[in-house]
């Protein structure tokens, strides 16, 4: 594993890889396509019950998710693990969302509170934490803060996380068991 030196500029993030014994340059984005309750919903009832684009999501009309993104830094890097997670929000501001979607500004709203709708590999069960959801200039997806808790993934995004965890979580996410 690549250690940044005193002074220098961070270098960027690479190891090698336990699983598949290659050299993984980077940090990827890893992410999910929906949220959990999506895929609670039977195949054959979805078209029905259900609305997915790649920014929202809607089922049955009353639950309302927004894809997102969780970033967790790497101590002594630039780099920092990007998950693509869904956030549930309250039908107001689920509407509002849509509504500034494109709108140059929409950084100036929020945050809004919302529920983590992602079950995040290498963690304990991330479904349920509570949320903000701080919406950035267009095209960007909102970035979301998790409550301070003392859950590991609250714990790890307030205060980082090792290279060596990094490369463990980012091992996990591209080679599931």
């Amino acid at each position: 594993m690549q250690r940044p030196a005193a002074g220098s500029p961070p270098p960027t993030f690479r190891f090698r890889c336990a699983t598949c014994d290659e050299v993984h340059e980077g940090l990827p984005a890893l992410g999910f396509d929906c949220p959990v309750q999506y895929l609670s919903v039977p195949e054959d009832e979805r078209d029905a019950r259900t609305w997915l684009t790649s920014e929202t999501c809607v089922i049955d009309d009353t639950h309302f998710f927004v894809h997102a993104r969780l970033k967790i830094p790497v101590i002594g890097y630039e780099d920092a693990i990007d998950y693509g997670v869904w956030i549930s929000l309250s039908e107001k501001n689920f509407t509002r969302f849509e509504e500034l979607l494109e709108e140059p500004g929409r950084e100036r709203e929020g945050p809004w509170f919302g529920w983590f709708c992602s079950r995040l590999p290498g963690y304990p069960d991330t479904l349920f934490l509570k949320t903000n959801l701080h919406l950035r200039p267009v095209p960007l997806r909102p970035l979301v803060e998790l409550e301070p808790t003392d859950h590991p993934l609250a714990v790890d995004q307030r205060n980082g996380i090792s290279p060596e965890r990094a490369a463990e979580l980012v091992e996990v996410a591209l080679h599931p068991r």
